[in-house]
């Protein structure tokens, strides 16, 4: 009989055929018995090497502990206690790469599945009455650009300390990438919404429709009374190839397809949004945002979803589980492939796309090894709608209207070994600093950024 320690407690989801066609959330999450059964099978390790891979610190032994114990609202005290954002933290981080990456269980077996875990604690208390204490006030004023998960983490560990913290976001809604980028069905938007509601509690002021550097400027943010500014406004400004045909009606930014979807609404069919009905889609890219685009692109009726990748599948730079999600649904990879052209019909509309296969040849700088085209192997992939998923880089304005902030070649902030750009009193984190990255990393810079904001207000005193 299989030893059952060796494996993760499977938890539910919906049925592929089905899922393909709906936008509600894919994986059902666990119940309080498979909560407590997963627990179990933490070792509760000495050195906790679990913590080493957590960017934002969360006590993971000791919540799952609480879980075992069955103990569920004092797991969810202790998870909170260092993240701010739990119910969205357990179902996008990517914890095989980090948590669950460093998991003594993982040797000889599947690491505990402490992102499920997490999610449940959140999942559980999220229609109890958790009271939300603020601190007292400790005078001083901190402003937060961004109301992303780098932004709110942010604002929410000052308010934690006391601050009276204040976020302005470009959007009518808070969240950042979590409500215009990640879909409905890997994460519920009353769970961002929720989340949100939660920071506000604490105390967190959240101003929508403000776009700093239009509205006002950085350096017009200390003359309303701010002693530290946090940028945390992300990386929105999208990439394309630079080849011919890009500019086809039926050509989308992942970034602009997924906004439609996400935060205007227009999976519903009640809503005003326009965005193509496909038939034929291809998606050019291999990450985690390529997969969103081509899971939403199925869930909108199209007959044949393509992810056009210019190296192999091994090397998908996307969590495992979206792609097997995606090749569950029935999405078609054609990876070797590159695109050379976006080729329209008569009336400046997306026909085709010309592709060319590629092979693998040494490794690059990066130690991936370098695509290169197959002369003479091009071809035509018949298709009406063409999404570039290619990553983003931050948008430039906040850079145009402050004199002194500083970004490198790529566009994005330079920032000390504290979080501070090269801009007194201003610091930075997330996508705007890094180019485009995972959640958990914007929220590890957040987090890190609010102790460099209190000891520099402080400092100063």
């Amino acid at each position: 009989m299989a030893d059952m320690s060796l494996k993760k407690t499977p938890v539910a989801e919906q049925d592929p055929k089905v899922r393909a066609r709906n936008f509600d959330e894919v994986t059902l999450g666990y119940t309080a018995e498979q909560a407590m059964q997963e627990a179990e099978r933490c070792l509760n390790c000495k050195n906790r090497p679990c913590m080493q891979g957590c960017p934002v610190g969360v006590r993971i032994p000791e919540f799952i502990e609480k879980v075992r114990e069955g103990d569920f609202a004092a797991a969810y005290d202790i998870i909170k206690s260092t993240n701010s954002l739990p119910a969205v933290c357990g179902r996008v981080c990517p914890q095989e790469n980090q948590c669950e990456g460093k998991c003594v269980r993982g040797i000889k077996g599947e690491p505990v599945g402490i992102g499920r875990l997490e999610r449940f604690c959140a999942d559980y208390m999220a229609d109890k009455q958790v009271q939300t204490e603020k601190p007292e006030p400790n005078g001083h004023k901190a402003a937060v650009i961004g109301a992303g998960p780098s932004g709110l983490t942010c604002a929410g560990d000052l308010a934690k300390l006391g601050y009276d913290v204040t976020v302005f976001e470009a959007f009518h809604t808070a969240g950042g990438v979590l409500s215009y980028g990640i879909p409905e069905f890997r994460l519920p938007k009353a769970i961002v919404a929720a989340e949100v509601e939660n920071l506000k509690k604490a105390g967190v002021k959240i101003m929508t429709d403000m776009v700093i550097g239009k509205v006002f400027s950085i350096d017009e943010l200390y003359d309303k009374g701010y002693e530290a500014v946090f940028i945390g406004s992300g990386a929105g400004l999208p990439r394309f190839m630079g080849i011919e045909g890009e500019t086809l009606v039926g050509v989308y930014s992942a970034n602009e397809y997924l906004t439609r979807i996400n935060l205007m609404k227009a999976y519903k069919d009640d809503h005003p949004t326009p965005i193509k009905n496909s038939r034929s889609v291809a998606v050019v890219g291999g990450g985690n945002v390529a997969m969103d685009a081509a899971r939403s692109a199925m869930r909108l009726g199209a007959e044949h979803v393509y992810i056009v990748y210019r190296r192999s599948m091994e090397e998908l730079p996307a969590r495992r589980e979206e792609v097997n999600h995606a090749v569950e649904e029935g999405v078609e990879f054609l990876t070797l492939r590159n695109p050379k052209a976006v080729i329209g019909d008569d009336e400046g509309r997306v026909r085709a796309l010309e592709c060319i296969e590629m092979k693998l040849g040494e490794p690059d700088e990066s130690g991936r090894r370098k695509p290169e085209a197959v002369e003479g192997s091009e071809f035509e992939l018949e298709c009406d709608t063409v999404i570039m998923a290619l990553g983003t880089s931050p948008n430039p304005m906040l850079r145009a209207t402050t004199p002194g902030l500083d970004t490198d070649r790529r566009g994005c902030l330079v920032v000390d070994e504290n979080e501070m750009t090269t801009k007194d009193g201003v610091f930075a984190g997330g996508d705007a600093v890094t180019g485009a990255a995972t959640v958990i990393l914007a929220m590890g810079a957040g987090k890190k950024a609010a102790q460099s904001i209190d000891a520099y207000i402080k400092g100063k005193e």
